[in-house]
């Protein structure tokens, strides 16, 4: 289980500069304020958009991303915090690519959504 969720890193190492540390918490603010930005659209898209052809579809993938940015932004923030006490390199992330791999094809999936829609 802890491969999935880091235990706190605060039991870690030396205290690193607040700066540091400061900056980590942000960039996991900003994944988090990220994933309520995708299920607030993925709702919107199902229940706002019901005369719109693939409405749910695309409504169930921005949910997913979501869902997925939520639940791997914690272990991100976490892994970041431990490197950062214990003086290792930091750890590599899946979750930028991740997000640009998600945001192109929920692009590209709406747009052919909306073509097949007005036809």
């Amino acid at each position: 289980m802890s491969h999935f969720l880091p235990p706190d890193p605060r039991n870690f190492g030396r205290e690193p500069d607040y700066r540091f540390t400061l900056a980590n918490e942000r960039t996991f603010l900003a994944w988090v304020r990220t994933s309520l930005a995708l299920a607030a659209g993925g709702l919107g898209a199902i229940s706002l958009l019901p005369d719109f052809y693939g409405s749910e579809a695309l409504g169930i993938v921005l949910l997913a991303l979501s869902f997925a940015t939520a639940s791997t932004s914690y272990r991100r923030w976490a892994l970041n915090e431990t490197a950062m006490r214990t003086d290792a390199p930091l750890p590599p992330s899946r979750l930028p690519q991740m997000m640009a791999a998600g945001t192109a094809f929920v692009a590209l999936a709406a747009a052919m959504l909306f073509v097949v829609d007005n036809l």
